[in-house]
């Protein structure tokens, strides 16, 4: 790998990026920082808490500001984002600048069946939705994020996309 690898970790929610984050980044012996976990940090408050209080375009603008100070930090680290990270504020661009995205590309089913009640209750967007409200959300987000989301430098496709495929495909990436 290179000196200083920012791997960045993209998809939909429930996709699996902070567990395959962190696994991963042990593995590999990186930081591992997930970039709500930082903006809650910095905020002193939850994400739906900030949606509530302070709206989505405070949100999005805070994500952004978190990210790039992140994305500065000279070491190597993997980062797993919020599913709407890369569609805001120009932040795709950001990310393939600065780090390696990339893509988890899983199937709408699994990830419903990842979207615990507990799950569910940490995610603004579908608090308060049943499951067939929660797949329609899913699929119009889908349709919405997939623009951004395909112009990750990797992309790794399945629902069970384990830690030795993600570090193959890198390694892979860091030969070509």
């Amino acid at each position: 790998m290179k000196k200083h690898s920012k791997i960045v970790l993209i998809g939909m929610p429930g996709s699996g990026k902070s567990t395959l984050g962190k696994k991963s980044a042990k593995q590999l012996k990186f930081d591992f920082y997930d970039l709500d976990e930082e903006i809650v940090k910095e905020e002193g408050m939850d994400i739906p808490q900030i949606f509530m209080r302070k709206g989505e375009g405070y949100f999005r603008n805070l994500e952004t500001k978190v990210l790039n100070r992140l994305l500065e930090k000279d070491a190597s680290f993997l980062l797993s984002t919020g599913g709407g990270a890369p569609c805001f504020n120009e932040n795709m661009e950001l990310i393939n600048e600065k780090g390696i995205s990339v893509f988890l590309d899983v199937s709408v089913s699994q990830i419903l069946d990842r979207l615990t009640k507990d799950e569910v209750e940490k995610r603004p967007m579908f608090q308060g939705l049943d499951a067939g409200e929660i797949t329609l959300k899913l699929q119009n987000l889908i349709a919405d994020r997939l623009g951004y989301y395909e112009r990750a430098k990797i992309k790794l496709s399945g629902d069970d996309i384990s830690t030795e495929h993600l570090i193959s495909e890198l390694m892979s990436f860091f030969r070509n």
